[in-house]
């Protein structure tokens, strides 16, 4: 009988301990999570405190079971009372920020929680500094506890109240819910909303009894509790997540699910393992480092690896009702042409067109902003650039298209040159060149069959790249649109709350945002642009107007100046460098009026360039004021001096 007491036991100790550990690695990996991913909820950083507090609390837990002395067991004891001292506060203190959620605004709810952390921090002194609280550590192998105080009742009581009126709360706030999303996810935060509660109190009830309840009774009731805290924690921060985010809900389900799966179920894994790993120890007669480095690696690799091949049946199970469209999007995403991937092709054609022709040398220049630009070479690039340095290819290309004979190629002093067109043949795409082996194109039939293959597919990745790139554009040009739907979609409603208060719209959602902002500069000393621009509807405009007084385009004028500063570059104003680039374009065209080729002299650079970069610097004004309009500030400045602007500019450096 004795035998198999100490077997049930041992074994819900053993229970016990892997639980509170993955209670610990869950509940700190859900704290770095809602950090990470919804810090400007307040809903989401008022239980990160409550998160952090229960991680306290269990932290403890696992390392009370391995002290092996009364004072140690004493110092991590006091250390719990961290957590259990201010778990009611933090409770109220979620319960509250939940309620202003719903768009009820009460200050004595606020002054009531700041309280309780006051009264949670008392308690806490009283732990630290006296014995009224609790006292007289009691060391147990597996249920170590600290002994009632005489002042003990009152913080049960200021427990159990604080927790029911945070309850109260809970309960409050989804009656204001209005629909089903929003009342669902109040209904599991409701009904997960005692776990912390759930977690704290075994350690209260072996505080207040400590000799009224046998071992076994407590690791079973201390067992039900982790079970049901490990859950309802998980549930409470999936419903936390969804608070204040502007991402689609099966997003915020992927990303955490996926996020859940290979952090803390993978880390409770190994935790298990590593516990179990002594006894295999015995059965095989091994070394435990050496059981353990092979037992921990396997069950990393073979959990990644399952969980790799459960991912279709998990997405299933998320994207329900969205499946076809996620599917064809992530098809899309593994067949996109980006920079890099046609670079390799159109090398990967070129080294197949020089082995056929038994030559080194071969290059594509792509045409971009009317001028042609080197996008894939093989071979000699000192040659290639010799050659495009010295050679204009625009007229090249247009003889070559004027040519009536059949072959491919056309001499062009040590280089074949070939046209490539889009398919239809009414735009051409750039030229591809590969080195002379001959004064004129003397290519086999044979020859000239592989090239005209290449040649082609070398017309088609340049066409679906220009028809990919035309689609981002479109895409880039109404991602206000969907940024603006992603908020009206992420808004809750609530009763009592007018439907105009919900958001507010502005002129930056618009998807002509980015063509007014061009027609207000264009017309920046004045014009019709400029009077009668939808931007005068911008809310810091109307600021503007209001402290300044004039007129509205005087306003709209400032903040247009104040947009293109923040863009200034730091340190001393350069013509030609690349920091200074956008800022003098939009300070030379616009605020100082010069011509285009005065500009274009200035900056060292061609027209087609400068309307180019151009357009970058408008799309940059843009974004600043979309960055005023939305937060009052403008982004902040690079540490180096640099405008963020440098990145967008590469980007349009470097398209089909």
């Amino acid at each position: 009988m004795a035998d198999i007491t100490g077997l049930i036991t041992g074994s819900l100790t053993l229970a016990n301990q892997v639980l509170s550990a993955t209670i610990v690695l869950t509940a700190f990996s859900l704290l770095i999570y809602l950090l990470t991913h919804n810090y400007r909820s307040a809903v989401a950083r008022a239980f990160c405190a409550l998160l952090a507090f229960v991680l306290i609390v269990y932290i403890g837990d696992v390392a009370l079971y391995e002290v092996e002395s009364q004072a140690a067991a004493v110092r991590w004891l006091k250390f719990q009372w961290i957590g259990i001292a201010l778990v009611p506060a933090a409770y109220l203190h979620f319960s509250v920020a939940l309620l202003r959620s719903t768009h009820v605004h009460t200050r004595w709810q606020r002054i009531a929680s700041g309280l309780s952390y006051a009264a949670g921090f008392a308690f806490l002194g009283l732990v630290f500094l006296s014995g009224l609280l609790v006292s007289d550590g009691v060391y147990l192998p597996r249920a170590s506890h600290l002994s009632a105080g005489p002042l003990f009742w009152v913080f049960a009581l200021y427990f159990f109240v604080t927790v029911g009126w945070g309850a109260s709360n809970i309960v409050r706030a989804r009656r204001r819910c209005l629909t089903p999303a929003s009342r669902r996810r109040m209904t599991y935060l409701g009904l997960a909303f005692v776990a912390p509660a759930l977690g704290v109190f075994p350690y209260l009830l072996l505080t207040s009894m400590p000799t009224s309840l046998p071992t076994n009774a407590f690791l079973m009731l201390l067992l039900v509790g982790n079970v049901g805290v490990l859950l309802m924690i998980v549930l409470m921060a999936y419903s936390v997540a969804y608070f204040g985010a502007l991402t689609p809900d099966r997003v915020i389900k992927h990303s955490m699910i996926h996020y859940l799966l290979r952090g803390p179920f993978v880390g409770a894994a190994v935790i298990f393992t590593m516990l179990a790993v002594p006894k295999v120890q015995q059965i095989l007669g091994l070394p435990r480092d050496t059981v353990l480095i092979f037992a921990v690696v396997g069950v990393v690799v073979l959990l990644q690896l399952a969980i790799n091949l459960l991912k279709p049946f998990i997405d299933r199970i998320i994207y329900r009702q969205d499946r076809d469209e996620i599917v064809w999007i992530q098809t899309l995403d593994r067949r996109l042409l980006t920079t890099g991937d046609l670079h390799s092709f159109l090398e990967n054609t070129l080294a197949a067109l020089c082995d056929l022709l038994q030559v080194r040398t071969g290059f594509v220049a792509v045409l971009a902003g009317g001028q042609h630009r080197l996008e894939a070479h093989c071979g000699e690039r000192g040659d290639v650039d010799d050659f495009l340095a010295s050679h204009e290819l625009t007229g090249v290309a247009m003889s070559i298209d004027n040519r009536e004979d059949d072959c491919h190629f056309a001499p062009g002093n040590g280089f074949w040159l070939v046209p490539l067109h889009s398919q239809s043949s009414d735009m051409r795409l750039g030229v591809m060149g590969v080195e002379a082996r001959s004064q004129e194109p003397d290519l086999t039939s044979p020859e000239q069959e592989v090239a005209a293959h290449l040649i082609k597919r070398a017309q088609e990745a340049l066409e679906d790249r220009y028809l990919q790139e035309s689609v981002f554009d479109t895409l880039r040009r109404i991602l206000p649109d969907i940024e603006r739907l992603q908020r009206w979609r992420g808004t809750t409603r609530y009763a009592g709350v007018p439907p105009m208060q919900v958001i507010a719209d502005s002129p930056v959602y618009a998807p002509e945002f980015r063509q007014w902002v061009r027609d207000a500069l264009s017309h920046y000393w004045g014009g019709p642009k400029l009077t009668e621009s939808p931007l005068l509807g911008l809310r810091i405009v109307r600021s503007t107007l209001e402290d300044q007084g004039g007129p509205p385009t005087h306003a709209l004028r400032s903040v247009l100046h104040e947009a293109i500063e923040v863009l200034r570059p730091a340190g001393e104003r350069r013509m030609t460098t690349t920091d200074w680039i956008l800022y003098n374009i939009l300070d030379f065209k616009f605020i100082r009026g010069l011509r285009v080729k005065d500009v274009a002299n200035r900056l060292a650079m061609s027209e087609s360039d400068l309307y180019r970069k151009q357009r970058v610097a408008i799309s940059e004004v843009a974004r600043v004021l979309t960055d005023l309009e939305q937060n009052g500030n403008p982004p902040p400045p690079n540490g180096d001096g640099r405008s963020e602007v440098v990145a967008a500019e590469n980007h349009l450096d470097n398209p089909v």
